[in-house]
């Protein structure tokens, strides 16, 4: 049995770089995982 079995974890910023290893480390131990990202667009109209 892993250790996370049958929780749910929310992981902020978890598109890229800690937090999508953070997700991908909770998945392995069994954990439903639902992150959120930010998708910043550079080009700003003022």
């Amino acid at each position: 049995m892993k250790l996370l079995s049958g929780k749910t974890t929310i992981i902020t910023g978890g598109a890229k770089g800690i937090g999508r290893g953070i997700a991908i480390k909770f998945a392995e131990q069994g954990s439903n995982i639902v992150f959120t990202y930010f998708l910043q667009n550079k080009k700003r109209k003022n």
